[in-house]
């Protein structure tokens, strides 16, 4: 297993929430969010485009700590 789990929202049931984890081969962050409405969207795709390769997910504001630590986690020697 390659990845490292970082957190999951606190402020839901556990399942099938917002989460983030570093990829320890590559300091990658990945992410799992709710998928956005269809304005936020359009707004997306007017704005720059979503490659078919690509997803836009929404992150709630409160995983800002955890999203905070992934990055110091693939930032820093500690999956180095």
């Amino acid at each position: 297993m390659t990845l490292r789990f970082i957190a999951k929202d606190p402020n839901t049931n556990g399942d099938n929430c917002p989460t983030v984890w570093v990829d320890a081969k590559t300091n990658d962050l990945v992410v799992q969010g709710w998928n956005v409405d269809e304005e936020t969207e359009r707004e997306c795709l007017e704005t720059g485009g979503i490659p078919d390769t690509e997803s836009v997910v929404r992150l709630p504001a409160r995983m800002v700590a955890a999203i905070r630590e992934a990055c110091d986690v693939a930032d820093g020697p500690a999956l180095r």
